[in-house]
């Protein structure tokens, strides 16, 4: 490596080093670059952060922030919440099922792991331990389920993989499903067995009848409806996966007036919230932007595949080595933003192995996920240990069975493919 990328690279790890966020971190690694480089007009670093955000795909990131923020402020959270009360009522657990339920349906509504877990630490975790199931307990399994949102389309993860890896997101949408069922079904099945040696008893004894299936599946049903209108609509042609996001505003907005809960001060709120929220993001894909030319000038993607290739000869060898380092890094640093610096790298690695995009997508975005929920600095734990009040220390101690848990599934989405690829190959 030249001068410039050596000084690039130790700017980046003493701004990390030193706690700078990540955008920041790179963006300021990035100025380092240019300036040491006589060959490269200053000019480039900033046509580059500005080409980086204005990609049309990335209009599907406002669109489907506001389209999520619109539905908690429409009453469509509580409708699905219900929903799901009836549906798992006589599972051992109780609101535990009820919580990893809400965050599979919801993953397709709120779009963000941290907002899902931030919103169900909020509502969910009080009502648990008022009925009896402890506080450690309760915060982890919210962390844990919201897990499964970035996976269920429309999460903001599969996104920003598409855009910097340049993957169809359409696909990524509809492979999504394959792992967050997976996910879904194996934690239900795990917090039914501990809630049962715990004494966590059901909501309810008596089965649930058609009609109380039917009055709490009816509010919710419209809602539920949006994946289903996101995904065939871009399966059909209708529309693109970016239009599909201003499809979803107009969906949650039709809903909030429906419902009469959307008067002018929530959709005001609403507004500011997608503001600020989609404002963050695009700070991290005009990072992104000008690290992966840098990267891509100076051949380093091309440079790593072929120094990684000569030192591992095995793609499921490779994939495990991946798994391994995102988790690592996941305990540190954000999801989107670690994308950043690493898809540039191991998509191109993955590629040169033989390994399905779609494929390695999901196992890139899971093993991110599972690092945030991981000490010493996972995000997911930070969050609801914020906001539920639960310590450091009892969180890990509760969250064991919980690790083993996703440790497998993310071995099972490792090499076994077609949880991944299965439901696309299906429909495309």
């Amino acid at each position: 490596m030249n001068t410039p990328v050596i000084a690039m690279v130790v700017a980046l790890l003493v701004l990390l080093f030193l706690k700078v966020p990540v955008f920041a971190s790179v963006l300021g690694a990035s100025v380092v670059y240019f300036i040491l480089n006589p060959n490269i007009t200053p000019a480039v670093f900033g046509q580059q952060a500005i080409t980086g955000t204005e990609s049309v795909t990335l209009l599907a990131i406002p669109f489907f922030v506001c389209a999520g923020v619109l539905m908690n402020y429409t009453g469509v959270t509580k409708r699905i919440m219900d929903f799901c009360a009836v549906v798992t009522g006589r599972m051992f657990g109780g609101l535990s099922q009820v919580n990893i339920l809400l965050s599979t349906l919801m993953g397709g509504l709120s779009g963000s792991a941290l907002a899902d877990a931030a919103m169900e630490a909020k509502m969910l975790v009080p009502e648990m331990e008022r009925h009896g199931i402890s506080k450690a307990f309760s915060t982890v399994v919210t962390a844990a389920s919201s897990m499964i949102t970035p996976l269920i389309p429309p999460g903001i993860g599969l996104i920003l993989y598409g855009c910097i890896a340049n993957v169809s997101i359409g696909k990524l949408f509809i492979a999504g499903f394959g792992p967050g069922i997976l996910l879904c079904v194996t934690m239900m099945f795990m917090v039914s067995r501990i809630s049962h040696k715990r004494g966590y008893m059901p909501l309810r004894k008596e089965k649930m009848t058609g009609s109380m299936f039917w009055r709490s599946f009816r509010p919710a049903v419209l809602p539920l409806c949006l994946p289903i209108i996101i995904i065939g609509g871009v399966r059909l042609g209708i529309f693109t996966a970016t239009e599909a996001g201003s499809v979803a505003i107009v969906y949650a907005a039709v809903l909030g007036l429906w419902y009469r809960e959307l008067g002018v001060k929530e959709f005001a709120t609403s507004l500011k919230e997608t503001l600020t929220t989609t404002s963050s993001i695009m700070l991290i894909v005009a990072a992104a932007s000008t690290f992966s030319w840098i990267l891509t000038k100076e051949r380093i993607p091309q440079q790593f595949t072929e120094w990684l290739i000569s030192v591992i000869d095995n793609k499921w060898v490779f994939l495990v080595a991946v798994d391994i380092f995102l988790i690592f890094v996941g305990m540190f640093v954000e999801g989107n933003a670690s994308m950043i610096v690493l898809v540039p790298l191991f998509a191109p690695t993955a590629t040169a192995y033989g390994i399905d995009p779609i494929h390695f997508a999901m196992v890139f975005i899971f093993a991110n996920a599972i690092g945030a929920f991981t000490p010493p600095m996972g995000t997911l734990m930070f969050v609801t240990c914020g906001v539920t009040g639960c310590k450091t220390k009892d969180f890990v101690k509760e969250a064991v069975p919980f690790y083993i848990l996703l440790f497998g599934c993310l071995l099972l989405l490792t090499f076994v493919p077609v949880f991944s690829t299965g439901l696309v190959n299906l429909i495309y």
